[in-house]
């Protein structure tokens, strides 16, 4: 008999494995309620951490940010930090790295751009793109 997923370790899950983010069936608008008042379950990644196993994180820019929340909403493991509809940051404890929050974001450059592990974000913040002109 097989053990349940939430007492399995990384190297006993079966390839496909579906560790779902939260307990019972989500019946409510998600994006109307705090990231904190959100009933995970034990398997989510905002119980676990992510370990040492990120090898790519998005950085956050807030000089190009126009806080059109897509990221937040569109983030499958509540790492981004907003407040009052209002960016604030990337929760790299629980950020898995996967760049969903990269690819939705509408900026010219994007507010944020997936980085090194091992670069800190003042390094990536030096290194942010030029905006592009039309055409270009």
């Amino acid at each position: 008999m097989s053990k349940p997923i939430n007492e399995m370790g990384w190297d006993e899950l079966v390839p496909g494995a579906a560790l779902y983010t939260f307990d019972g069936y989500v019946d409510y608008n998600l994006a109307d309620i705090q990231p904190e008042d959100r009933k995970y379950s034990e398997t989510s990644s905002k119980s676990m951490s992510v370990g040492d196993w990120r090898v790519i994180k998005p950085v956050w820019n807030s000089q190009t940010c126009i806080d059109c929340q897509n990221c937040w909403v569109f983030c499958p493991d509540s790492s981004i930090i907003a407040r009052n509809k209002e960016m604030k940051g990337v929760d790299y404890e629980h950020c898995k790295g996967c760049g969903l929050c990269v690819s939705v974001c509408p900026t010219n450059p994007k507010s944020l751009l997936m980085f090194n592990e091992y670069e800190t974000v003042e390094d990536a913040l030096s290194k942010w793109p030029e905006k592009k002109k039309r055409g270009e």
